[in-house]
């Protein structure tokens, strides 16, 4: 169970509000039984244990802006706990999304050319120059039938040299079920530190951006993607254009939440022409796609 508040209410507030909500509760279920109604104070080891515990959790329940990541809005540390910078030589070449303490899921194409594990590395955090965590690559696991021609299969998993420490900044996303619908028109959110325009710079602060799910069959019309847009893939964005992922979101997490507060993995970054134009929103992997496929390689 998990309570809202805003940032204006103080901690003898908030703790009276939530004995006097779990108070009525008991008193209206004979099957629960709270006597007294008391709260215990957790250390904060306690709450990054508690925090951590589950995946797809944030930090803070923040109020998300529109705009985009061309010209979007700056993320805080927490935001969005399980982005990743892969970085080759040291500098941001896609993103990608924590799915275990030794296992990053991103896109294949983004190792098309840079293939070679010892000289990528994992940041963690919403800084690619300043990050809380830096952590080598230890393999790179390209799905077998991806197509760079026609995007299909565009995904790949990235296993750590080492575990990740989680703490309340840095953990996992959940992984979607093979059956987990994704409904035309429901809100995501994608997250990135690509350029805000096309043919523009990488940022080196994590920016993120609100989409909505576009069908497939509104995507493959002739103004759109022309029957491009496979199964495997989804697309998002907005009709009118202006709000997509762009150069260096490659790899990255579109996400969505779900009715209990959890994020949940449904897209990864592929592909799309230029950024941000009307009628051609981005196109991602389609994760519950691949959910077995992720399975079969790490066992999660």
């Amino acid at each position: 169970m998990k309570f809202k508040f805003t940032r204006r209410n103080n901690e003898a507030s908030m703790k009276s509000r939530i004995e006097s909500i779990l108070q009525q509760m008991t008193n209206n279920s004979e099957d629960v039984t709270m006597n007294p109604t008391q709260l215990i104070s957790l250390t904060g080891h306690d709450t990054v244990q508690l925090f951590t515990r589950e995946c797809g959790v944030r930090s803070d329940l923040i109020t998300l802006s529109g705009e985009r990541i061309m010209g979007g809005t700056k993320a805080e540390e927490g935001d969005w706990p399980w982005q990743v910078s892969l970085q080759w030589s040291s500098s941001h070449r896609c993103g990608g999304a924590l799915i275990s303490n030794t296992w990053i899921l991103s896109a294949a194409h983004c190792f098309r050319s840079y293939s070679d594990p010892r000289q990528w590395i994992a940041t963690f955090g919403t800084s690619t120059t300043s990050p809380q965590q830096r952590v080598a690559v230890r393999s790179i696991l390209i799905h077998d039938n991806y197509n760079p021609e026609t995007h299909e299969n565009d995904i790949a998993l990235v296993q750590l040299d080492k575990e990740v420490t989680f703490n309340r900044y840095i953990h996992t996303v959940c992984l979607p079920e093979a059956n987990q619908a994704i409904s035309t028109g429901s809100t995501a959110y994608v997250t990135g530190w690509g350029s805000q325009s096309y043919s523009g710079s990488t940022v080196t602060n994590l920016q993120q951006a609100r989409v909505n799910i576009i069908s497939n069959y509104l995507c493959n019309a002739p103004a759109g993607y022309n029957g491009a847009v496979l199964s495997g893939m989804l697309c998002a964005g907005v009709p009118e254009g202006g709000v997509d992922a762009c150069q260096g979101d490659s790899g990255g997490p579109l996400v969505q939440e779900d009715s209990r507060q959890h994020w949940f993995i449904v897209g990864i970054v592929s592909w799309g022409y230029q950024c941000g134009l009307p009628d051609k929103p981005g196109v991602y992997t389609r994760v519950p796609a691949y959910r077995h496929w992720i399975t079969q390689k790490t066992g999660i």
